[in-house]
């Protein structure tokens, strides 16, 4: 059945970015011959979220795809183009079909993009940095990458520590010196913690107030029944506070250990089912690895609702910037919270995302992974360098 009888409307998906790729390999051949022993291979790759994987398309396909509105349905019938390369385009999923079950899959999960107002860059940035399986200790084990001066070795000289837009340190105006304060020593003690003791379990009064502190709505504002604006300690784009909060609990006084999800409304948990692995091994998966977060009492997978933020911003070329820093605010007020009661944090963005996907059931479209932060008592032996210049914590 030609493609004019079977799919009467076709257009092409909402976003889509087309990049040229070079791939180079080792060529022995090459390397014999007097060339330098590489072989370069270019070709053209498709990059549609809604899709989440990158597809490979040849010329014919690249021109077509320019040819094909994304906005409005067109007849097969008028559509110039070989049909040959349209039912090609269709089955990789970058143009979809109104009326075809054979491609329904493609067509719903663009209609998802759509609805959720992406901006187009964000949108393929937030598809296309997602990992599954990556294992971020052996890849740093691999690259000769984990330490210091192995970096120095294998990257060269960083940039400076700090910007100098002035050579005459003469020139500078010096500050005050205002003396410390409660405050003050508190943010000298925050410091990553990447050894934790998991003999001790956290209590859950103070699992509680780290929560409430960090994510909890403190009060809310009802404009009508369906339109209401949570308060919480945190700044957050349009007062819209997308960041949806899962918890993996390990070591918690009055909790079994599993998988939650946090209601910020009622400072409450709703227990999820568990996963279909022991939870260690959940959580190494989820931290791609890195094992000095594996005994971690508490891990919080920060998973934004973009549809919520890109209600009011969309299409916004900033939209989900202002939803990265929030994440960025909750992090910072988990490790003054939980440094002031005394218990060690975290935050790690080397996280397998598509993993936590499938577990929580979160749809890429309008819902994804973005951090893991975390919490627990430290270790009496630090085991993982930490970052403590100032030995506020380990003298």
């Amino acid at each position: 059945m030609s493609t004019e009888n079977s799919v009467p409307f076709i257009r092409r998906c909402e976003i889509l970015l087309i990049e040229p790729e070079e791939t180079i390999e080792f060529d022995l051949e090459s390397l014999v011959s007097g060339g330098d022993g590489l072989r370069r291979t270019l070709r053209w790759r498709a990059l549609a979220p809604h899709l989440g994987e990158p597809v490979e398309i040849d010329a014919e396909q690249r021109e077509m795809l320019g040819r094909i509105s994304p906005s409005r349905w067109m007849a097969a019938s008028e559509f110039a183009g070989d049909p040959r390369v349209l039912e090609q385009l269709m089955q990789k999923g970058l143009v979809v079909a109104r009326d075809s079950g054979a491609h329904d899959a493609h067509r719903l999960s663009d209609e998802r993009v759509r609805m959720a107002y992406w901006h187009p860059l964000g949108a393929v940035l937030h598809a296309f940095t997602r990992w599954d399986e990556v294992d971020a200790v052996k890849n740093m084990k691999d690259s000769h990458t984990e330490t210091a001066l192995e970096m120095l070795e294998y990257f060269g000289t960083p940039p400076a520590e700090a910007q100098r837009k002035i050579v005459d340190n003469a020139a500078l105006i010096r500050l005050p010196e205002v003396p410390n304060n409660a405050f003050d020593e508190l943010m000298h003690r925050r410091v990553t913690c990447r050894n934790f003791d998991a003999s001790r379990p956290v209590p859950l009064s103070t699992f509680s107030k780290i929560i409430e502190r960090a994510l909890a709505a403190q009060t809310k504002v009802e404009v009508t029944e369906d339109m209401v604006f949570l308060k919480k300690n945190v700044p957050s784009g349009g007062g819209l506070h997308p960041m949806e909060a899962y918890f993996i609990v390990q070591n918690v006084e009055g909790l079994a250990p599993g998988l939650y999800h946090y209601r910020a409304d009622a400072h409450a948990l709703e227990p999820l089912p568990a996963p279909d692995v022991a939870l260690e091994d959940f959580v190494m998966e989820a931290v791609a690895q890195q094992h000095w977060f594996r005994d971690a009492h508490v891990l919080i997978i920060l998973a934004p609702r973009f549809d919520r933020t890109f209600w009011k911003y969309r299409q916004h070329a900033k939209g989900y910037r202002v939803v990265a820093l929030e994440a960025g605010h909750i992090s910072q007020t988990l490790y003054l919270s939980a440094t002031d009661l005394g218990l060690g944090a975290f935050i790690t963005g080397a996280i397998n995302e598509k993993h936590l996907e499938r577990a929580l059931g979160l749809d890429p479209a309008t819902q994804g992974a973005m951090a893991i932060c975390g919490f627990g008592w430290r270790a009496q032996v630090m085991e993982t360098a930490e970052l403590d210049p100032l030995r506020k914590i380990w003298n």
